[in-house]
């Protein structure tokens, strides 16, 4: 049986898709501002699309990270992060942040969470990557909707 196509929703309301790409950029510099460095940034996105289930996402930012500079070990790292030794406290904090963003109906950021990556981020880097977690989980939801395709690369499958 095969699925008819969905409406892709970047296509189908340019001006709504732009005005997200533009509150993605602003929040891009609020992080680079407020000291969030690209390997942290491309960690908390890529492990915000993995537990959404995003794999379109999944695929933009681990190119990303690997343009970035990270390896294959750390991104393969990332679903298994408290287990391995391969991330930094801020990157455990961020983590941390990301897993209460994607469940956020489950009652927020509970305190000790709040408390403990408090403990290591100043308010500043704090700010921003909650604005990038709120932008990752925005963009997610487009492409998840929209079943945006992931097709394999060259030589791939």
């Amino acid at each position: 049986m095969t699925e008819a196509p969905r409406v892709h929703l970047s296509r189908s309301a340019p001006t709504a898709y732009a005005s997200l790409a533009s509150f993605s950029k602003t929040v891009g510099a609020l992080a680079e501002d407020g000291g969030i460095d690209a390997r942290l940034l491309e960690i908390v996105q890529i492990h915000t699309s993995q537990l959404n289930g995003c794999a379109f996402c999944v695929r933009v930012h681990v190119d990303r990270a690997l343009a970035a500079g990270l390896d294959a070990d750390v991104v393969a790292q990332i679903p298994v992060w408290r287990e391995s030794g391969v991330f930094s406290a801020r990157e455990r904090a961020g983590l941390e942040l990301a897993e209460c963003f994607v469940r956020i109906h489950d009652g927020g950021v509970p305190d000790d969470v709040y408390n403990r990556v408090g403990s290591i981020l100043r308010e500043d880097e704090y700010v921003a990557l909650c604005w990038v977690l709120v932008s990752i989980n925005a963009f997610n939801r487009v492409a998840i909707a929209g079943r945006y395709a992931v097709p394999p690369r060259n030589g791939e499958a």
